[in-house]
């Protein structure tokens, strides 16, 4: 069975010291964070369209630093820029018209974000694209966003793997992951908000998972754990044993059939990322 790839959605939180991290004054956050799992989301880039000549993309000396901090065997998952991934504008009221993202799947955009990325290449695991959902007014139907993705990433470069997250349920059926496969793109799972539940999604098209794919676990409630817990992610608030147990026959299935696989864990799951990870191992008996 492959190795598996699991870890963080993020990993600077303070209140994981005397869990992964020491209570030193000062130490290297993802350094300390590397002797304990394999991969990391970064989701720090995502949030970059800001205005129309105000696009902000990774930072060269963070791209340096996060490759020097971590063992040649690491490998980062990448939520990219939603620069690339917004189809309008994020509307400044209700009222207020919607107005085109002119950045959306640019070709120029997307080279100048592999660019940058491109200290950081060998460490890459897979690079995901995060759409919004997208109702009517931002994209007429499925098979038009499937048409324009496919337009735009057969002219991108192969040298990365990449991923697709979609927040429409409505988008996946057999003719989504037909999509996926024909363009060499890994499906994200992701466990949580109003998404279907990915274990049933995961029985109805297992046969269409190959070769790789992401598993991205979040919570229902969001804004609810993060008033329970105070911003204090040491403790697991809402234990969920029985979606564990599914996620480990999850992965294990995936293992025996030798997909590359990456599994977030966010701390808003369960309250505590590097606890959960660590029922998770235990209920794998590793």
């Amino acid at each position: 069975m492959k190795k598996l790839k699991i870890g963080t959605c993020s990993w600077k939180y303070d209140s994981w010291k005397g869990i992964i991290y020491p209570n030193d004054a000062k130490f290297n956050y993802l350094e300390e964070y590397s002797k304990y799992f394999n991969t990391v989301e970064i989701d720090q880039w995502f949030w970059s369209l800001f205005d129309k000549d105000k696009i902000r993309l990774p930072n060269p000396k963070d791209v340096n630093e996060y490759y020097k901090s971590v063992p040649d065997s690491f490998q980062f998952t990448i939520k990219l820029p939603n620069s690339i991934t917004l189809t309008h504008y994020y509307k400044k009221s209700k009222s207020a018209p919607l107005i085109p993202n002119d950045n959306f799947l640019s070709k120029k955009l997307f080279d100048t974000i592999l660019k940058k990325l491109e200290p950081m290449k060998e460490k890459i695991g897979i690079l995901m694209f995060q759409f919004e959902y997208l109702n009517k007014q931002k994209m007429s139907s499925q098979i038009e966003f499937q048409d324009k993705f496919s337009s735009f990433i057969s002219k991108c470069s192969d040298e990365f793997n990449y991923g697709i997250e979609i927040r429409n349920p409505n988008y996946l059926n057999q003719t989504y992951f037909d999509f996926l496969k024909d363009d060499g793109l890994a499906h994200v799972f992701l466990q949580g908000y109003y998404m279907p539940d990915i274990f049933e999604l995961f029985q109805k098209f297992e046969k269409s998972i190959k070769k790789q794919t992401v598993i991205r676990l979040h919570g229902p409630d969001r804004k609810g754990i993060e008033e329970r817990s105070g911003s204090d992610w040491s403790k697991r608030i809402e234990p969920n044993e029985s979606e564990l147990e599914k996620v480990v026959e999850m992965i294990q299935t995936l293992q025996k059939k030798k997909v590359d696989l990456f599994v977030n864990v966010n701390n808003h799951f369960e309250g505590s990322a590097p606890l959960t990870i660590k029922r998770i191992e235990e209920l794998m008996g590793v």
